[in-house]
């Protein structure tokens, strides 16, 4: 789908979505959960319906409350870690006729979302039932085969297509020592959910000697506390150590709303020239992309934190003068690049975006894709091994008025808030992916 901007103010009060990495992990942790939790008033989104899905053929029973087309709660039914299993063949399943016997296959298929494939990876190797993972033609081309290589050194089955979907897993979990590098936060993630639920005496000791996104490994902890699950972890997260026989507990909270989405209508207020009070964003949260309203700040513009008593804090941001550039390091949060450069491009001189090579690894190359289609907007880029370096000019001069949004939701929100300060309308492709995070978004800023 394309959708075509025209350039105007943005100005308002916006209420935030919840947060994408909270939910997933709340569906997960509830899932692996013996009893019945409530998740209130989640992000409902592609990502989060995939993740969804996963824990439905799991086992977990969810039901769903909605006010109109609003998702209120999802109330769901763990089965202890895969303890208590269903009788029924999920509806997707396969049956393979092995020898003599019957085995259940089970297919997921994750959509877009990396966040669930790389943490459902982990969840599937507790049980020693085979689950094939696939997903869209984004997640077929993006490697987990550090996890997988983790995977396997801890007694699990691993067959894969070099490291990309299909992917199957196939427990038990017998622990062990293993090294994994982390390009990505979720890989570690992924074995810090997993592993607490690994038989009674299985040690899981995990070796970090890369680590990218530190602060969703802090949110990922923040749980494990809350639910009283012991840990071994070194001051810099090197070194974990974890054993089994622990298990989640049920629930009931709300998600906090996500800094992430947060960026981009900032982003847009910014841009354009306007003012935007977003509601419901906890500055004390574990989200690293709250980093996003202190380089406003540093750049020149008014950030305006206050508590809310309906939504608990509101963020007020407006442009004021001009945009000054500098250096930001986004090792800790690569999901920032796109708003980031979008905004850099209207500075006068330049911006790095630096320590952030793992934006190459996700839905796209997000370094490569953005210098490519700013240059469609008159914006001069530098590419980086490592980061982006936007020469900007103050403002954009429309050279081709198509932006190609690769089917990358943080790339086309990113251009749609940059549409707004163009001096001519432009149009955006795959406008639809979007909804992987922020669904009605676009409609927001038209």
């Amino acid at each position: 789908m394309n959708i075509r901007f025209t350039p105007h103010r943005f100005t308002g009060t916006v209420k935030i979505p919840a947060s994408k990495s909270h939910t997933i992990r709340q569906l997960l942790i509830a899932s692996l959960a013996d009893g019945e939790s409530e998740i209130k008033y989640p992000l409902d989104s592609l990502d989060t319906q995939s993740c969804l899905s996963a824990c439905k053929m799991f086992g977990a029973e969810i039901e769903e409350q909605r006010d109109g087309e609003k998702i209120i709660s999802w109330k769901i039914k763990g089965n202890g870690g895969f303890n208590k299993q269903n009788n029924k063949t999920p509806c997707n399943s396969k049956q393979l006729q092995l020898q003599s016997s019957v085995v259940n296959y089970s297919v997921i298929d994750v959509g877009n979302s990396g966040t669930t494939l790389y943490l459902a990876l982990a969840v599937a190797a507790l049980q020693s039932q085979s689950i094939e993972f696939t997903g869209d033609e984004q997640i077929q081309k993006r490697s987990a085969a550090p996890l997988l290589d983790a995977l396997a050194n801890l007694g699990i089955q691993v067959q894969s297509n070099n490291g990309c979907a299909p992917i199957t897993i196939k427990g038990p979990w017998k622990g062990g020592k293993v090294s994994l590098p982390c390009p990505t936060s979720q890989y570690l993630s992924a074995l810090l959910i997993a592993a607490p639920l690994a038989s009674a005496g299985t040690i899981t000791e995990i070796e970090v000697p890369l680590l990218n996104e530190k602060p969703y490994i802090e949110m990922t902890l923040s749980y494990l506390k809350e639910h009283g699950i012991p840990f071994e972890a070194s001051h810099d997260f090197s070194r974990f150590v974890i054993s089994g026989g622990s298990s989640w507990k049920t629930f009931s909270r709300a998600v906090p709303a996500d800094f992430s989405s947060a960026a981009f209508p900032a982003a847009a207020a910014i841009i354009s020239g306007g003012q935007v009070t977003l509601l419901g964003l906890d500055p004390k949260d574990t989200q690293g992309d709250k980093f996003f309203f202190e380089m406003l700040a540093k750049m020149g513009c008014a950030v305006h934190w206050k508590e809310d008593g309906e939504y608990g804090h509101s963020v007020t941001v407006s442009r004021e003068g001009k945009l000054r550039g500098g250096t930001f390091d986004l090792n800790e949060t690569p999901d920032l690049l796109p708003a980031a450069a979008v905004v850099a491009a209207f500075v006068e001189g330049d911006t790095a975006l630096v320590n952030v090579a793992h934006a190459r690894l996700k839905e796209t190359d997000r370094i490569a894709v953005m210098a490519q289609e700013l240059a469609k907007l008159g914006v001069s880029c530098t590419e980086k091994p490592d980061g982006l370096v936007i020469h900007g000019k103050g403002f954009l001069s429309v050279i081709e008025n198509v932006i190609n949004g690769h089917g990358d939701h943080r790339i086309v929100m990113a251009f749609a808030a940059a549409a707004l300060g163009c001096p001519t309308p432009i149009e955006i492709t795959t406008a639809e992916s979007a909804a992987v995070t922020y669904p009605g978004f676009l409609e927001l800023l038209a």
